[in-house]
């Protein structure tokens, strides 16, 4: 392997930083200076606050957007077929100790009452301080028209995004963005790999594929420090059977859709399949615990001197992480909690999902790190999946391979 082509170590994010990744700050920014654009239409010449305008159920629109946000807002919901239209009504909705920029849709139901009967994980709260659908990975989008959506300022860090846009849009036309909650790298990576039209890969049809949480646990007793996703705390389930069940649940998820005959229908099921949280967030702890098996065999190949990827030699390196404990517990263990994936462990979830992981590191433009393989030197047979990161902490996912065409 050419160690060369490798990020660096002094590259790497630590691992509790959180994914949201920065935007170009003051007047150039397409994200606080424009929430504070917006806040400061709220407020009249004097410092008072605008009077909210009373307007019939027909008319209703938003007030402190223009008309084609709306409109692309009508669109985004269209493509939200998981939404309710309890969600759809509760989204026009104002919510008691939050700003009121809407119209009333219902007079005969409370937003109060509508909120309660809504999970909490299905909901979060958006700039405007109403409670928004979460979907994991938003509906495609032109790639250059999110490019300047995101990046409106003219500083050397927009300039930088914009050519690296530039660059992905001569292989990609759309853009998919996946949502930031610290399991972003998981998501992208799963989500790529689960909707490409290929066979189910063979390390998931071996039997011995649910026994392994039996058998690892039983060997080394510190695994018992697995620390379950948010989604599933305060609920109290044994740990291999939890494991187990989500191992069983990727190998019948991936087989599922491998069956399907058409690359929509599976894009379809895929989509489907990343909208419901309980199983989403399950697939991410079968993957967490393949990392933990791939870490645990390349370690105790290093300790028996046996040649081992060189990227593994760095991932044991580290202060947090001289052996598979501490990488359990300092690293894996804040996946999805506090951070999401360093750099080096970008190498460890492609040799435990068995893909290429060819990322556009935008950040990284005219430079020789620019495209980012992991692992640097593959297997042939191993499929690739491509993302884009800005920051090296958020993913998103390119899609829609351009023609090729020649003169």
């Amino acid at each position: 392997m050419n160690r060369g082509t490798m990020p660096q170590p002094g590259s790497w994010p630590g691992a509790s930083c959180a994914e949201k990744p920065a935007r170009e700050a003051g007047a150039a920014s397409p994200g606080p200076a424009r929430a504070a654009a917006r806040e400061g239409g709220k407020a009249a010449a004097g410092g008072q606050p605008r009077t909210a305008v009373r307007c019939s159920a027909e008319h209703e629109e938003d007030m402190y957007r223009d008309a084609d946000e709306i409109e692309k807002e009508k669109e985004l919901l269209i493509h939200e077929r998981g939404l309710s239209a309890l969600e759809d009504v509760l989204r026009r909705r104002p919510v008691r100790g939050v700003p009121r920029p809407r119209c009333s849709v219902l007079r005969e139901v409370s937003a109060g009452a509508l909120f309660l009967l809504l999970p909490l994980h299905t909901i979060h709260f958006g700039r405007r301080g109403l409670p928004e659908a979460r979907l994991s990975v938003a509906p495609e989008m032109d790639i250059m028209d999110y490019c300047k959506k995101e990046w409106r300022g003219n500083t050397q860090k927009a300039t930088c995004m914009k050519k690296g846009y530039e660059e992905v849009s001569q292989k990609f036309t759309s853009i998919r963005r996946v949502r930031g909650d610290n399991y972003c790298a998981l998501r992208a990576t799963l989500f790529q790999a689960m909707s490409q039209p290929a066979a189910l890969p063979s390390w998931l049809q071996d039997p011995e594929l649910t026994l392994l949480p039996e058998k690892l646990i039983s060997k080394y007793n510190w695994i018992k420090q697995w620390k379950l996703g948010l989604k599933f705390e305060g609920k109290s389930e044994d740990l291999v059977d939890k494991i187990k069940e989500s191992l069983t649940l990727l190998r019948k998820k991936w087989a599922g859709l491998a069956e399907l005959r058409t690359a929509e229908a599976r894009q379809i099921a895929c989509d489907e399949l990343f909208t419901n949280e309980e199983e989403e967030y399950s697939l991410y702890e079968a993957v967490k615990f393949l990392m933990l098996n791939r870490a645990i065999e390349l370690y105790d190949d290093k300790e028996k001197g046996k040649e081992v990827p060189f990227f593994s030699v760095l991932l044991f390196a580290r202060d947090t992480s001289n052996d598979p404990g501490q990488l359990l517990r300092n690293h894996l263990n804040q996946v999805g909690h506090t951070g999401g994936l360093e750099q080096v462990e970008m190498f460890l979830l492609a040799y435990a999902v068995r893909h290429t992981i060819r990322v556009y590191r935008l950040s990284k433009y005219s430079t020789e790190e620019f495209i980012t393989v992991y692992p640097t030197d593959p297997p042939t047979d191993w499929p690739v999946v491509t993302l884009i990161a800005e920051d090296d902490r958020h993913y998103n996912i390119p899609v829609r391979v351009c023609e090729e065409t020649s003169l």
